[in-house]
């Protein structure tokens, strides 16, 4: 069998691994269009920062690993269209301009998302720049160590932006974040997490400017100068643009169905409009685990690698549904580790369910236990459904990496666990760990007595 994987990210890296352990002798192509196969981008601040040094380190493998796995390795190689009658690509060859068709058994889209463009006046000025693929990385490095970058504004308060904003603040410049939205990192973390988030940025030197929306970039001699919001006007001799990503399908329009918004359209079994054409990855939608499968768009690294795994498994005849997933996901900002899964209470309008939620903090230790030596602070919001208990999200954070507490609550949601079942769970218990009780534990202990005396 011949399958052709188009895209190296993580979705597309996932699909060829799982061909290459469940069916060795598969004929394997796998194309990219930039010069380096499995750059990851979530690993971007690392590298910025200088914890890796070398920007190529920041991928999955290699292409001579993988061409010595028998893996006919394709870079600089665009596909541009499908043919799904003939079971055909067309490939341009941007090294030498050729082109080309190739056949293929089953085809696996890993085609991903572009950053976003605002469409505003100056969007094509110098020293506005993105922040996903290794292009960027290799020139947003730079411009960590540029004398003449003093003033950055990062459009945008997610994941990427705050990734950014921390960068840069760490090599010194002052930082401003610009956001649409009320809060920083809105769509991650409740309203008690952000207001603490918030004040460390400022105590960083990064100014948060919430609910403003881009008006125009003003430059000099093609250069970006400012940015003016419908607010106010900020310096910036760097602009980084991390206000959401689009779909990179325009390509795909007429041959394979696609939502409004662009996204390539799959079924259970992560298949395409056309037979034998499999999709995964940001360009498509997930089933989420605590709405019992509704479908929703959650550009995690994680969703894109459990859906290569399962698009090269049925591209190889097993037929394995993807499972659900909770949304999980987590980041550092200077001392702070948190991370998030499932509904918040600011998220659950967009699901359409009621929810009630119970805030505890507690300390990561015993009382007994210095705050110097590691007993800090524990913040954990536990979101349920108060009719049934069904436990539906929750956030975490603390300057102790408490973090993995939320694959827990993930396997919670998916599991459809109760509060009841969280709060007497059995957890382990060591004074240079944790408390006698798990904060999960607390957390749905409190949420009982809420529920009831409501």
């Amino acid at each position: 069998m011949k399958v052709i994987v188009v895209g190296s990210s993580h979705g597309g890296y996932e699909a060829v691994r799982e061909l290459l352990m469940d069916e060795p002798d598969t004929e394997i192509q796998w194309y990219e269009k930039g010069d380096f196969i499995s750059f990851l981008s979530c690993g971007m601040q690392l590298y910025l920062e200088g914890y890796v040094k070398n920007v190529n380190d920041v991928s999955y493998a290699s292409e001579e690993e993988m061409q010595a796995k028998g893996v006919s390795v394709f870079v600089e190689q665009e596909i541009t269209a499908i043919n799904p009658d003939k079971h055909t690509v067309h490939v341009v060859n941007h090294r030498d301009g050729s082109e080309r068709d190739e056949t293929y058994d089953k085809l696996i889209l890993s085609s991903g998302a572009v950053p976003a463009t605002l469409p505003v006046e100056g969007n094509d000025l110098k020293n506005i720049y993105a922040m996903r693929g290794r292009d960027w990385a290799i020139k947003l490095k730079q411009k960590t160590v540029d004398p003449d970058v003093h003033n950055v504004v990062i459009v945008g308060s997610g994941y990427i932006g705050i990734e950014a904003a921390e960068a840069f603040a760490n090599a010194g410049m002052h930082v401003t974040v610009i956001d649409v939205l009320p809060r920083m990192l809105d769509t991650y973390l409740d309203k008690e997490f952000t207001d603490i988030l918030t004040e460390e940025m400022e105590k960083n030197n990064i100014t948060a400017a919430p609910s403003q929306n881009i008006q125009r970039f003003e430059g000099k001699d093609g250069k970006v100068e400012k940015v003016v919001t419908d607010q106010a006007t900020y310096d910036a001799d760097l602009v980084v643009v991390a206000a959401g990503i689009k779909p990179n399908t325009q390509w795909l329009d007429g041959t394979l169905e696609l939502t409004t918004g662009g996204l390539i359209k799959i079924d259970d079994y992560l298949q395409t409009s056309a037979p034998d054409v499999y999709a995964v990855g940001d360009a498509t939608l997930v089933k989420f685990a605590p709405t019992d499968g509704t479908e929703a768009r959650i550009a995690l690294a994680t969703n894109a690698r459990r859906q290569g795994r399962f698009a090269a498994k049925n591209a190889l005849g097993h037929q394995k549904a993807a499972p659900s997933v909770s949304g999980s996901s987590a980041l550092a900002l200077f001392d702070y580790n948190f991370a998030s899964t499932g509904i918040k209470e600011g998220t659950a309008s967009n699901y359409g369910v009621d929810t009630m939620s119970t805030l505890v903090t507690d300390s990561y230790r015993p009382p007994f236990v210095p705050e110097k030596h590691g007993n800090a602070k524990v913040y954990f919001k536990l979101t349920y459904d108060p009719d049934t208990t069904r436990i539906l999200g929750a956030q975490i954070m603390s300057k102790e990496d408490v973090t993995q507490n939320m694959n827990v609550i993930s396997l919670a949601i998916q599991e459809k666990l109760t509060l009841e079942d969280l709060a007497y769970a059995d957890f382990f218990f060591q004074p240079d760990f944790d408390r006698p009780w798990s904060i999960l534990n607390v957390g749905a202990q409190q949420a009982l007595r809420d529920v009831k005396n409501r």
